[in-house]
């Protein structure tokens, strides 16, 4: 598996952090270890990033972490893994900037279910574009949200795949989508995505909420 060139833009340590703890703590230690020698990150082994904002976690690392649970555990047991530790980012770090965008508070938690989203989406994304150098928009298509990564962490740097792979990505917007809500869960499906060859990474999030 090749490296991938490092981008110049940067995650906040705190959250690729949680990312890589959320993936031990599913993989165990000698697994995690293993998917760091293979995407040719081995100096973060036992060396994971601080717990600060500060921008330093390449999106290249991101993304070959992303390509690495695939080559070792296969598209799908890579999928499952990405989406888990996703989920385990936002349980574990995003929760604490809602106070960021004004979605912790007990006038937010009494609104309507569409009310939340209305607010609660877009604060996601401007959360992700303040902390970090991924670029975020959203469009209200009426029954469904269009959560857009214009500079998308999870791909950067890989091309001539065949389906969507920003699972970590889905995983994140999951868990958000879960606690902007007050605890429902949301289909988010990632329907355009660099590394196939499109311009963004476009993830659709059906507005009903699943069951």
């Amino acid at each position: 598996m090749d490296p991938i060139p490092k981008s110049g833009y940067f995650y906040p340590n705190k959250i690729a952090g949680i990312i890589l703890t959320a993936l031990e703590d599913v993989m165990g230690k000698n697994g995690m270890n293993a998917i760091l020698n293979l995407g040719h990150v081995s100096e973060l082994i036992d060396n994971y990033p601080p717990d600060n904002l500060e921008r330093a976690f390449d999106f290249a690392d991101m993304s070959i972490l992303s390509l690495a649970l695939e080559e070792m555990y296969g598209p799908r047991g890579g999928r499952g893994l990405a989406l888990r530790a996703g989920r385990a980012a936002f349980a574990g770090a995003l929760k604490n900037f809602g106070a960021m965008a004004g979605a912790g508070d007990l006038a937010f938690k009494v609104l309507p279910l569409n009310a939340k989203l209305k607010i609660g989406v877009p604060a996601m994304a401007k959360i992700f574009s303040q902390v970090s150098d991924q670029e975020t928009t959203v469009e209200d298509k009426g029954d469904e949200y269009h959560y857009i990564i214009h500079r998308c962490p999870v791909c950067w740097g890989r091309s001539g795949e065949d389906r969507p792979v920003c699972f970590i990505a889905v995983g994140l917007l999951q868990e958000g989508l879960k606690w902007v809500s007050g605890g429902h869960e949301f289909r988010v499906n990632e329907l355009d995505c660099v590394a196939k060859g499109d311009d963004v990474c476009k993830f659709i999030i059906q507005k009903e909420p699943v069951g």
